[in-house]
C-alpha cells in the first residue's frame, strides 16, 4: 500500500460532468485522475450540434467535450483510459480497480459515469444493430444516404437528430410514443418544420425483420390498435431506425455499494454527496429532472467543490500539505484519444489539411518519439490515391522523425498508407482512405506507438497481446465517427506489440463493395479475418479476447 501512488481525487467517467469536475480540482490544485473506459466527451460526442450551450450560438458535440477537456489538460488533470470493474470505497482511502488490473488509490471519489443509450425493446432490435439499427447519428448517418429513415422518440435528442438526419436521408419520420414533442417547441421546431421530416404521434414500433438487413417494420397506433407495416422501397437494400428513447445509468458496478433509486440513478445530495462519505456523484448518472450538458457540467463543479473541502479537512486532521505541487506540467492525454478538434473537410487543392491549432496539439506529442518512422503510401492511380500522398506528405512534415515512401500497385481497390519501423519492415498499422477527422486521432496513436513509449497497458495484457495468433483485423470507420478511433487504436496497439496481427482502418466511404460483402450499416465494424463482424464501441480488453475466441 505504501508503494501506491495515492490521489487527492479520482474522478470516474470524462464527460462533461467529470471534465467540469476536472476542472475545478485541477484550478484547486488537487493531484487529480480522471478514469474513462469509453470516450472522452461521453455522449455529448454523438450530438452532431449543440444548440443551447450558454454563450454559444451552435457548436458541434465533440469540439465543445475536445476544449473541455483542453482547459482540464491545461491545469494539469491527467486523463487514463480505463474502466472501473470494482469500486472498495469504505474508510478513508477509496480503491478502484480497473479493468487492466491495475488499482488506483484516492482519499476521494466523484462518480461521473453518466447513461447509455436506452434500447426500446421491440423484436429485431438486436439482431439487427449494425444492419438498420443505429444510435449514433454523426456516425452512421452518412451510410442511410438516400434511404428512408425512421427516427424513435419525442425528446430533444429526437427532434434534434431527425433535423441532422434530413441531410442524408430521402426522408425522415419521427415516431413518437406520445401525443406530443416532450421538449420545448422551439425544440421541437427543428424537427416539425423541416420539409422533410414528418411526425407519427401514438406511434410505436412493434417488431422489425429482415434477412442481412432490415427489410420491414411493423408499426402500431398505440391509441387505435391499427398496424402497419412499412417495406424497404424498391431499389433500395435497407432502410435506417434510430433509437433516441432516453438513457439508463451505468450503475451496475455500484450496486449495493451506493444508494440508487428504483430506476438504478444515484441519490446525492444538493453537494453532491451520496450516502459513502468521501464520494460524490455528478452528471447524467445523478436522480434529477433535467439531464442537459450544462446541468451536467454544474454538478461537476459542485462536486469538485465538496470534494476539495473534504479532502482538505482530511489532510488537516493528518498534518498533511494540503495543496499539491503547481509547478508540474500540464497533462498529456496519450491514451484511446487524442485532444484534436474536429477538422473540416480540405481538399489538397484548397490550403493545408492539417491547421496549425493542430500542428501546435502534435508537438508535445511528437516530442516524446525516439525512433523514426517510414510513411508507406501504397499507390493506385486513383485521385483518392494522390490526395493520400497530399496528406501524407503534409503530416510527416511536421517532424523530423517522418519519411515517405511511394509504391505502386494498380490492382489495389483502395491506396493505403503503411507504417514502417527504423528498420523499414511493416509494422502492420495500416490505413486504406485517408485518416483525417476523427481518424487523425488513430494515425497519431500509430505513430506514438510505434516510434514513442506508446500507450500504457497493464503487463498482463501485453503478455497476452504477444501471445495471440496471427490475426488480419479490419475495422470499417466513417470519418464524422466518434468512437471508431477508440477501436482502430485498440487493434493497432495489438498490432504495433505483436508481428503477427495487421490492424487496418478502412473508411467505408470509399469501401462500398466491402459494406455490401459485410453488410454493414453502422461503425464502428471490426472484422477479425473471416469471422462476423463486431459493431459498435470496444475496449482493447473485448477485441483482445475476441482474436482469442476466433482463432
Amino acid at each position: 500500500m505504501a508503494d501506491e501512488h495515492l490521489y487527492d481525487l479520482i474522478i470516474v467517467g470524462a464527460g462533461p460532468a467529470g471534465l467540469s469536475a476536472g476542472l475545478y480540482a485541477g484550478r484547486a490544485t488537487l493531484d487529480t485522475l480522471i478514469l474513462e473506459g469509453d470516450t472522452v466527451g461521453g455522449q455529448v460526442t454523438t450530438t452532431s450540434v449543440v444548440y443551447n450551450y450558454p454563450a454559444v450560438e451552435k457548436v458541434d458535440g465533440t469540439q465543445l467535450m475536445n476544449k473541455m477537456q483542453k482547459q482540464v489538460a491545461d491545469f494539469g488533470v491527467a486523463i487514463q483510459h480505463d474502466q472501473v470493474a470494482k469500486y472498495q470505497l469504505d474508510g478513508e482511502v477509496k480503491v478502484l480497480v480497473g479493468k487492466s488490473g491495475q488499482e488506483y488509490h484516492a482519499r476521494s471519489v466523484i462518480i461521473a459515469t453518466g447513461a447509455k443509450p436506452r434500447k426500446v425493446g421491440f423484436p429485431g432490435e438486436d439482431e439487427f444493430r449494425g444492419r438498420g439499427v443505429a444510435y449514433c447519428s454523426t456516425c452512421d448517418g452518412d451510410l442511410f444516404t438516400g434511404l428512408q429513415i425512421f427516427v424513435v422518440g419525442g425528446g430533444y435528442a429526437a427532434a434534434e437528430e431527425a433535423d441532422y438526419l434530413s441531410r442524408f436521408g430521402k426522408h425522415v419520420t419521427v415516431l413518437v410514443r406520445s401525443d406530443h414533442f416532450k421538449c420545448p417547441p422551439l425544440m421541437a421546431a427543428r424537427a416539425l418544420n423541416n420539409p422533410k421530416v414528418s411526425v407519427e404521434y401514438n406511434t410505436e414500433i412493434k417488431q422489425v425483420t429482415g434477412d442481412d438487413y432490415v427489410t420491414a417494420a411493423t408499426l402500431v397506433n398505440n391509441k387505435t390498435g391499427k398496424e402497419t407495416v412499412y417495406h424497404v422501397d424498391e431499389g433500395d437494400n435497407t432502410f435506417g431506425i434510430f433509437i433516441y428513447v432516453g438513457t439508463q445509468p451505468a450503475t451496475k458496478d455500484l450496486q449495493g455499494i451506493i444508494d440508487l433509486d428504483d430506476h438504478g440513478y444515484i441519490k446525492a445530495g444538493a453537494d453532491g454527496s451520496t450516502n459513502v462519505d468521501g464520494v460524490y456523484a455528478a452528471g447524467d448518472v445523478i436522480v434529477k429532472n433535467l439531464r442537459q450538458i450544462i446541468t451536467a457540467a454544474s454538478d461537476g463543479a459542485v462536486a469538485a467543490t465538496s470534494a476539495e473541502q473534504y479532502i482538505t479537512a482530511q489532510k488537516q486532521r493528518q498534518g498533511i500539505p494540503i495543496h499539491a505541487d503547481t509547478t508540474k506540467k500540464a497533462a498529456q492525454t496519450v491514451g484511446q484519444t487524442t485532444n484534436l478538434d474536429k477538422q473540416e473537410e480540405v481538399t489538397p487543392h484548397e490550403g493545408n489539411w492539417l491547421s496549425a491549432d493542430i500542428d501546435s496539439q502534435l508537438k508535445p506529442i511528437f516530442d516524446r518519439l525516439t525512433k523514426k518512422v517510414t510513411f508507406e503510401v501504397v499507390m493506385n492511380g486513383s485521385d483518392l490515391a494522390q490526395q493520400l500522398l497530399s496528406f501524407v506528405t503534409e503530416f510527416a512534415d511536421l517532424d523530423d522523425h517522418f519519411s515517405v515512401k511511394t509504391t505502386e500497385d494498380d490492382s489495389a481497390k483502395l491506396p493505403m498508407l503503411k507504417l514502417l519501423d527504423t528498420a523499414g519492415q511493416d509494422t502492420g498499422l495500416h490505413f486504406k482512405g485517408i485518416p483525417t477527422g476523427h481518424e487523425l486521432n488513430s494515425l497519431v496513436l500509430g505513430v506514438y506507438n510505434v516510434a514513442g513509449p506508446g500507450q500504457t497497458i497493464a503487463p498482463e495484457m501485453v503478455e497476452r497481446i504477444k501471445k495471440l495468433p496471427a490475426a488480419n483485423i479490419r475495422i470499417g470507420v466513417s470519418l464524422t465517427c466518434h468512437f471508431c478511433p477508440d477501436v482502430v487504436a485498440a487493434c493497432q496497439r495489438m498490432a504495433s506489440l505483436n508481428p503477427h496481427i495487421t490492424a487496418t482502418m478502412i473508411d467505408l466511404q470509399h469501401a462500398p463493395e466491402l459494406r455490401k460483402e459485410k453488410k454493414i450499416m453502422s461503425v464502428p465494424a471490426t472484422m477479425i479475418d473471416d469471422s462476423p463482424v463486431i459493431f459498435g464501441s470496444q475496449s482493447l480488453e473485448q477485441l483482445v479476447a475476441a482474436v482469442e475466441k476466433y482463432q
